[in-house]
């Protein structure tokens, strides 16, 4: 098999287009691409041009020859993905380039600077005449990019490369330490553009409401990532890892990522991009082993096998799961893959446990949980029924990790039920102009290339509209 997609894959379609044989999939026209947990090459068909590799914007595509010895999981993962025949055309969807009416020049502002507002200014500026604002509250740009992604991942964060060269082009201006609703109004915005896309993401956390959830010790994983990321909303938030062992509830890619950071050697952390409080912090962490508790069963596990992989690849740690899945399952092999050794930390992924009660006085000593059956339906999905059988967890640190949620955006319609704003296509219900992308408009699903074909229907519901002549510039001046 010459190439091989790997770990990092974000999953911004960008090696499809590049691939002249259509041998990569799902593409962004298929059903399974907005599911997918990363994208795949076909063995049968790669005809070893390499035209991916120089595509791929997080360097994680390899030649099978290169391939380190936690990655070779992955050419099993890129075969198995067609061991079922798939009809498929010869080539790649085309996608026909974006023209504005009479070459006129077409003016947007986005709000945020992530990966979906990076994306959809990529996106705008193969419009020759496109000028682009982009407007940040931080003072360092790329939202979930830069404090999102753990500090180890380097080549899933050279993602911010890709980014940097966007934002190099002179019709890009980013506007930085300016909040939109608080030093600049949405009013004055959109009279300075023809359109403005929010890509404000999904900025709170699913809270879990059971007693004891405001003992000191408690805290989202999403906060904890951004203090060892560096944000700046969180440079002075503490942790205590005192206790010997700490558990997350959830077990996403996010919770696998901080349970990694809590674990692994602080040495190994020194060169990467961690914020130098949190490094200190770690170590002197006395943590040694992190629970990671999902409440139904393994084959229901939100992790994707990637994020796996490179968990059980981290030196010094084991990852410890009681298991049923099948052998033919990814998962398994590599549960099964390796003893614990002296001295490692343990990472325990637990199951079937949903939380009661975080336990303490004064602050945090354990979680109380409730033992689950998780129960086929005749539809394919599963149930869970608490059998009532109670296990209590002793731990010093209880961090949450079940979940985004947006927040409403002032002036915008908003579902409280999705947390998201309604839109057609990315088009915002009512006066023209308005427009989302990323996660406010879709949830919190998919991956940092996700954002990329969210991105791509967006600016082609503003272009549409551009040319159909329904969006103007009101005000006098363009910042």
């Amino acid at each position: 098999m010459p190439h091989v997609i790997t770990q990092s894959c974000c999953g911004d379609a960008s090696c499809v287009y590049a691939c002249p044989v259509n041998c990569i999939h799902p593409t962004p026209d298929e059903p399974d691409f907005g599911t997918a947990e990363m994208l795949y090459v076909d063995p049968a068909e790669c005809v070893d041009c390499g035209a991916c590799v120089s595509a791929c914007p997080v360097d994680a595509i390899k030649h099978d020859s290169k391939l380190a010895a936690h990655e070779t999981v992955f050419v099993a993962l890129n075969a198995d993905f067609y061991a079922t025949p798939r009809p498929r055309p010869i080539l790649a969807p085309i996608v026909p380039p974006l023209a504005v009416r009479d070459g006129g020049e077409l003016r947007v502002a986005i709000v945020g600077s992530g990966p979906a507002a990076m994306y959809a200014a990529d996106e705008l500026l193969t419009i020759p005449g496109a000028r682009v604002w982009i407007y940040e509250r931080l003072s360092r740009p790329y939202g979930l990019a830069r404090f999102g992604v753990a500090p180890d991942h380097r080549r899933t964060r050279g993602v911010a490369d890709h980014f940097d060269r966007i934002r190099a082009d002179p019709r890009v201006e980013l506007v930085l330490d300016t909040e939109v609703g608080t030093q600049i109004g949405h009013d004055e915005l959109r009279a300075e553009h023809h359109a403005v896309i929010y890509a404000v993401g999904a900025a709170a956390d699913r809270r879990l409401e059971i007693p004891g959830i405001q003992l000191p010790g408690v805290a989202s994983a999403t906060e904890f990532v951004a203090w060892y990321n560096g944000h700046p909303d969180f440079a002075e938030r503490t942790f205590d890892l005192s206790h010997p062992r700490a558990v997350i509830i959830g077990n996403g890619n996010v919770a696998l990522d901080v349970a990694r950071i809590l674990t692994m050697d602080p040495a190994l952390l020194a060169g990467t991009d961690i914020a130098p409080h949190a490094l200190e912090a770690l170590r002197h962490s006395e943590i040694e082993e992190v629970v990671v508790v999902g409440r139904r069963g393994p084959a229901q596990s939100a992790f994707t096998v990637p994020e796996l992989a490179g968990l059980c690849a981290t030196p010094g740690v084991a990852v410890v799961a009681d298991h049923d899945l099948p052998d033919t399952d990814p998962r398994a092999a590599l549960l099964g893959g390796g003893a614990a050794r002296a001295g490692d930390r343990r990472i325990v992924l637990d199951y079937r446990l949903s939380p009661t009660a975080v336990l303490g006085e004064d602050a945090v000593r354990g979680v109380r949980f409730v033992r689950n059956e998780v129960i086929d339906t005749a539809d394919g999905s599963t149930r869970v029924h608490a059998t009532g059988e109670q296990r209590t967890i002793d731990a010093g640190l209880v961090l949450t990790s079940i979940g985004y949620r947006g927040q409403p955006v002032p002036g915008l319609p908003f579902d409280d039920a999705t947390a998201t704003v309604p839109h057609d296509g990315g088009r915002v219900p009512g006066p023209a102009g308005v427009y989302v992308t990323g996660w406010i408009k879709r949830g919190p699903t998919g991956f940092i290339g996700t954002n990329k074909s969210c991105a791509q229907e967006t600016v082609r519901s503003l272009v549409a509209d551009y040319n159909a002549g329904l969006l103007q510039v009101s005000g006098l001046s363009v910042r």
